[in-house]
């Protein structure tokens, strides 16, 4: 009986994980990656060679690991979403032998005992059937694959994390860090080395391509999707927490993996916090609820904001303060097109927010402005919730940015207190084109009349019971 249990043990560590069933089918092809990657390989300079490793896992408790998110980079080159990888791209095709390559992914190894934990991993042969490469090993097969990087004329890499346990598994993403920077010579981070990855990266993540912009509609419409929802289930006794959950709950029925970023879900006071996060007050009472809630789907995240009366009605004060920023949106928004620069943006929404305010009697100069408008109208939006982009150039065609102004007035402001704990953000999500805009998020009304008409209205979620505890 002994020699059988470990012939199964044997046996149980060394047999195949099934694949996975019904899974999505609009991930990114394996074409579009590989373009991307020829992309890149297109801004490399002659004789050079770029190496992109994977994010690391993160500890949430003892031995309990937060949900890995991949590295956007290596996710965009390669398709590849599993911590401990290294992909190496060079300009011009190398020999080894019989074997001429332009790029190499190192990956993390099968492991049927550990799968079995942790789910599934591609391994070798799922990356060349599915990612479409053929120069694929297994991570610890990296120190010993005859790379001499100092040969290179210029070498290309993204800031190297220094904060990783010194874990010795040779294809261990603390392994692969320290194997490069062996063969490569590295002692101290090259500036230049990185500066030139990011401004790669960058040029090409900004403009969005159209597989992209399918992912980023979807993504955009399903966020839409639910702040409506909540703009119609809001109340005066919902809790933050219950808000944000319908959200999420939204997310995931139309197959989103996650949230683009942590929820900010803040009634009254607390939506005068920008980058609220605990989302716990018990109820919102008759105050305004600010939602910046984003789905992530396959990678590509949303960034909209609605701000909704709890009870359903503005006050004349709340509707005020919505009033300008909607205004803001609308003259910002007339600059949304290709040859803009970026930064006149932000410059017309201060304008704005700051005659709106100073109209108010809440401000007496413009350059109080920041006082309740501390932050940018605008960033970048792909793959990051604040993606790649050069924000020191002119709007291009095919750029996804936010436009986001927003007026905050917590309490004990230098102001008449029925401004206090005011605070209104409207987020959209914008589609630079040649001459004009799309707003993707424009499912989502804005308007405070259309928020008032959509908050009147009931929602699915009005009608569940739970037990009480």
């Amino acid at each position: 009986m002994k020699q059988f249990l470990l012939l199964f043990a044997f046996l149980f560590t060394i047999a195949p994980i099934e694949a996975q069933e019904n899974l999505p089918t609009d991930y990114l092809t394996k074409e579009f990656h590989k373009g991307r990657r020829e992309a890149f390989r297109n801004l490399m300079p002659p004789n050079s060679v770029a190496v992109v490793f994977s994010y690391p896992e993160r500890v949430f408790s003892q031995d309990i690991n937060y949900n890995y998110h991949a590295n956007p980079d290596l996710y965009y080159l390669t398709g590849y979403k599993e911590p401990d990888a290294v992909l190496v791209l060079f300009k011009e095709s190398q020999t080894t032998g019989n074997d001429t390559y332009n790029e190499v992914l190192f990956v993390r190894e099968r492991n049927a005992a550990q799968e079995t934990w942790t789910g599934r991993r591609l391994g070798v042969e799922g990356v060349k059937a599915k990612l479409g490469f053929t120069a694929v090993y297994n991570g610890k097969g990296f120190s010993s694959f005859a790379i001499d990087f100092k040969k290179f004329s210029k070498l290309i890499y993204d800031k190297i994390p220094t904060d990783l346990s010194g874990n010795n598994n040779p294809g261990h993403l603390h392994a692969l860090l320290q194997t490069f920077k062996a063969k490569a010579g590295i002692i101290q981070e090259d500036k230049t080395a990185v500066d030139l990855f990011i401004k790669i990266t960058t040029d090409l993540r900004e403009i969005k391509t159209p597989e992209e912009m399918v992912l980023m509609r979807k993504t955009v419409t399903l966020s839409c999707i639910a702040h409506n929802e909540v703009m119609k289930a809001v109340g005066p006794n919902m809790s933050e927490n219950e808000a944000d959950g319908i959200h999420a709950y939204i997310h995931r029925h139309y197959g989103a993996e996650d949230e683009g970023y942590p929820p900010i879900v803040g009634a009254g006071a607390n939506g005068c916090i920008l980058h609220y996060g605990e989302n716990n007050a018990s109820k919102m009472d008759n105050q305004l609820l600010l939602m910046d809630v984003g789905s992530e789907y396959h990678g590509y995240s949303a960034d909209v904001t609605r701000t909704v009366p709890a009870n359903g009605k503005f006050s004349e004060e709340q509707k005020a303060i919505y009033q300008i920023v909607y205004d803001a949106q609308e003259e910002v928004f007339k600059l949304c097109k290709e040859g803009t620069p970026f930064q006149d943006i932000n410059k017309k929404a201060k304008e704005v927010i700051a005659n709106g305010l100073i109209k108010l009697g809440i401000i007496t100069n413009a350059k109080e402005v920041s006082k309740y408008y501390p932050h940018s109208c605008s960033h970048f939006l792909g793959l990051d919730v604040h993606d790649k982009g050069n924000y020191m150039s002119k709007l291009k065609e095919n750029m996804i940015i936010t436009v986001e102004p927003g007026i905050y007035i917590p309490a004990n402001s230098n102001c008449d207190k029925k401004w206090w704990n005011i605070g209104v953000r409207i987020e959209d999500d914008i589609l630079i084109q040649k001459d004009s805009f799309e707003n993707l998020s424009a499912a989502s009304p804005r308007k405070w009349q259309e928020v008032e008409a959509l908050a009147k209205q009931k929602s699915t979620f009005n009608d569940m019971k739970f037990p009480k505890i």
